[in-house]
């Protein structure tokens, strides 16, 4: 695995507050990381956000950072609390109240992949999820709050763009017949973590690209959303998942022939939601 907990690209010139993240698409898989798994390489990717970087890839080009995990999800899971430890996984852990994620097996150290599959057949030492978070998840947060700091500080305001993916399977069929499933879901906790204004425009967005979106259910947003969404500070942020079906087969974890329509699709929405804090100035990015 990378000794680099994240890739950053910026732009040439930075036009705007939003920046781009994807926490979850990560593919660095250690060897040692493997052989304590009892799962085999498809299975211990299966609940990775494969490819969302490169379909948000065109950002920097447009304008806006992309901020990227190098840690793959199934190792440690960015979108969770660092506190978040499992006592089921890992030793010397007390159970503290009752925490969903955590008693499911997603944790900020996942103790399962999709499907409730078990990566590992023991426990872990408290000592090697502790290095986990040193080395992968406060270098990737102090970044991803730096990003957003200097966004907000240059444009008034920043906007957080929280890149994901979503079975197709978990969207379940649309309650009012002869309508779509949502191929895109964009949550902000029922509007704690972005304003009112802000959702409307990254809704728009989508829409006029011809993707059908639904907010909040699902996924309404997790670790990432709720702390960084401080829209009474003019930082707000919003989760996208974008159901998986569109651009890869889901057994393969392999892109297919929509993988390049979709990349297509997805850079017009990005020049859009970037001109949401164009500033009038561009300025260097540093």
């Amino acid at each position: 695995m990378t000794d680099t907990a994240f890739h950053l690209e910026m732009p040439r010139v930075l036009r705007s507050g939003v920046v781009f993240a994807s926490p979850h698409s990560g593919d660095h898989y250690q060897e040692s990381f493997l052989k304590q798994s009892v799962l085999d390489d498809l299975q211990i990717r299966s609940s990775s956000d494969a490819f969302v970087d490169q379909l948000f890839g065109d950002a920097p080009r447009l304008g806006a950072p992309l901020l990227v995990a190098t840690a793959p999800r199934a190792y440690v899971d960015l979108n969770r609390a660092p506190d978040e430890l499992d006592p089921a996984l890992i030793l010397d852990v007390q159970k503290k109240g009752q925490n969903p994620r955590i008693a499911s097996g997603l944790g900020v150290i996942p103790r399962v992949v999709a499907n409730g599959r078990s990566i590992y057949s023991g426990k872990l030492p408290r000592r090697e999820a502790e290095r986990r978070l040193d080395k992968y998840w406060h270098p990737y947060h102090t970044q991803l709050n730096h990003l957003l700091l200097r966004g907000k500080r240059r444009f008034g305001a920043s906007v957080l763009i929280d890149c994901h993916s979503m079975p197709h399977e978990a969207i379940g069929e649309p309650h009012l017949r002869n309508t779509r499933k949502p191929e895109v879901v964009l949550g902000d906790r029922f509007g704690a973590s972005c304003s009112g204004e802000v959702m409307e425009q990254v809704e728009s967005a989508f829409e006029r690209a011809g993707l059908t979106v639904a907010r909040n259910a699902p996924f309404a947003g997790a670790y990432i959303a709720q702390t960084y969404g401080r829209p009474s500070h003019n930082q707000h942020a919003v989760q996208v998942e974008i159901d998986r079906s569109l651009y890869m087969d889901e057994d393969r974890i392999e892109p297919h022939r929509g993988f390049e329509d979709l990349r297509a699709v997805l850079a017009e929405v990005t020049a859009e939601l970037i001109a949401m804090g164009l500033d009038q100035r561009p300025i260097a990015a540093e």
